[in-house]
């Protein structure tokens, strides 16, 4: 077996399932195995960037490792801002870049691709992956493989592997998985039992669960958690989407000024907050109607567990729940969820469009075709997917880059061949949304909403004055047919809801509904969120 051979075995044993991917010649003797080998597909893209964004989206929503193959310098520097978003947002990527060999690196000649030295590359992942190795050595190879692939998990987190080009078929051992590391029984218990002890004391308890929960595949767990403890259950901004459909008490969307006032209320008047697997950062909490002191919460992430002030370390968060349940017995109390009413019933009239009846239409259509997972870009079209009956989301919410949302779909649609919709503003697909044109290779068929406003309008609501703001109108939809799909272009609330019904009923094709939206027009949701955002910076100037 080859130095890549056991590489890929060792990605597949730990979950992942493909490798997105763009060759160079750095990386074509691995990319050549890779594909020979066939033991993972490999699907190639158009652009790193968006090669980085599928590859996160498959390990998000998959529960097991994303995989992005690249080449030295030029490919694996131009993936840069993908993996940060991975590493942000606790994506459990995998990075695999080709290297220079080692006759080429004592050369003493510049290389192409290389930037300020030879290790430039490596020591800018160091800063955004979680672990890194450089398989210069066949022998130690399977143990670092194993370490690394094990951090990747651990942490969901990205980790960055660089195969130099003269090692790839290197004869090399299989890799031997690390056993998970052993948790502190004791630790373990005194933890579980504080923590209880505290929500039995609390009058308004409240669990609210992030992005975490679901890279640890642990919904199932949780939902039944919630139940036996009988707690109303919330999200994070950037938990959207979990638990839709695992019975959980779920309440909605925890975003402060910006929810649903009822929401808001819940957990800013709780005195018993459990925060598990929440990312800790501005777009989760920083526009609160009310201050939330984060020290009188039950914070369970990255794997420890912080009350007040004290913490207790290496506690997983799956020990933890196991934890947790095997000291709970089924509920005696119930909390009765009073579920949020999403908004149905588009009238399919002459109006023009606003972002509100893309959130109808989508719901209408949902209600009798069922559930869509959702890829969503950053911009109003998010905002507007809080709108949207609860299904499975994967967004940039907390990093908030542009140009996730497309190549995220393909990556969805790859890792559970499940038909995505695919939620882009026109300022992010002109930046990924070309990978479209890749979908007839692969049989791939998402459903695109492209808000169209000619605009960068999330950015115009915080700097109207500026006039780099406005977008030129590109036509779109008319592009679509070059790129193996069909577009349209709607104008009108009839017309939307015509192209989504069409859209639905064709398959084989990816489809792309161009919804035209005057510019100044929000969904209530960004409204909110911006003068959310707009009172409390104003607060703290004065």
């Amino acid at each position: 077996m080859t130095l890549t051979e056991s590489l890929l075995h060792a990605l597949k044993a730990h979950g992942a399932r493909q490798i997105f991917g763009i060759p160079g010649d750095f990386a074509l003797p691995y990319f050549r195995i890779i594909e020979e080998s066939k033991i993972l597909p490999l699907h190639t893209l158009s652009h790193e960037p968006g090669v980085g964004f599928a590859a996160d989206a498959a390990g998000r929503i998959g529960g097991g490792l994303g995989v992005a193959a690249v080449t030295y310098g030029a490919g694996a520097l131009n993936m840069i801002n993908s993996v940060a978003a991975a590493y942000a947002e606790k994506s459990p990527l995998v990075v695999l870049s080709g290297g220079p060999g080692r006759g080429e690196s004592n050369s003493g000649l510049l290389l192409h691709h290389q930037a300020k030295t030879l290790d430039s590359q490596f020591q800018i992942f160091r800063e955004i992956t979680c672990d890194q190795v450089r398989l210069d050595d066949a022998a130690r190879a399977p143990a670092d493989i194993a370490r690394v692939l094990a951090n990747c998990l651990r942490n969901s987190q990205p980790v960055y592997i660089e195969i130099p080009r003269d090692m790839v078929a290197q004869p090399c051992a299989a890799v031997i998985a690390e056993p998970p590391p052993a948790v502190d029984g004791e630790a373990l218990q005194a933890c579980v039992a504080e923590i209880l002890e505290r929500i039995g004391r609390a009058s308004a308890p409240v669990l609210m669960v992030g992005v975490e929960v679901r890279r640890f595949g642990l919904e199932d767990k949780v939902a039944e958690l919630s139940r036996r403890l009988g707690l109303p259950v919330v999200t994070s901004f950037m938990g959207r989407g979990l638990l839709a459909d695992h019975g959980a008490p779920l309440m909605g969307t925890y975003m402060g000024l910006a929810g649903l006032p009822e929401v808001t209320r819940l957990v800013e008047d709780s005195d018993g907050l459990f925060l598990l697997g929440v990312i800790i950062s501005d777009t989760n909490f920083a526009v609160s109607e009310k201050h939330i002191d984060l020290r009188k919460t039950i914070q369970a992430l990255e794997g420890r567990v912080t009350m007040g002030y004290h913490t207790y370390p290496r506690i997983p968060l799956d020990a933890l729940v196991d934890g947790l349940l095997a000291c709970v017995p089924p509920a005696a109390k119930h909390f009765e969820v009073s579920r949020p009413a999403f908004p149905h019933g588009l009238v399919a009239d002459e109006a023009t469009i606003a972002p509100a009846d893309v959130a109808l239409a989508v719901n209408d259509l949902m209600a009798e075709h069922g559930k869509l997972p959702i890829a969503s870009d950053m911009g109003d079209c998010l905002f507007t997917a809080m709108d949207i009956e609860h299904t499975a989301l994967v967004a940039p919410g907390y990093y908030a880059t542009m140009g996730f949302g497309v190549p995220a779909g393909l990556g969805l649609q790859a890792a559970t061949g499940q038909r995505p919709l695919i939620l882009v503003g026109d300022g992010a697909f002109q930046m990924t949304g070309w990978e479209l044109g890749n979908c007839r290779r692969y049989g791939w068929d998402p459903i695109v909403l492209l808000f169209n406003n000619s605009s960068w309008e999330m950015l115009r609501t915080f700097q109207p004055e500026s006039g780099f703001n406005d977008l030129d109108d590109w036509g779109f939809a008319q592009m679509a047919a070059g790129m193996g799909g069909d577009g349209v272009r709607v104008h009108t609330r009839a017309q939307l809801k015509q192209a989504l019904d069409r859209a639905m009923a064709t398959r084989g094709r990816f489809q792309l509904i161009e919804v035209m939206i005057p510019r100044g027009v929000l969904s209530e949701t960004l409204s909110r969120f911006v003068a959310g955002v707009k009172r409390l910076n104003a607060a703290k100037s004065g």
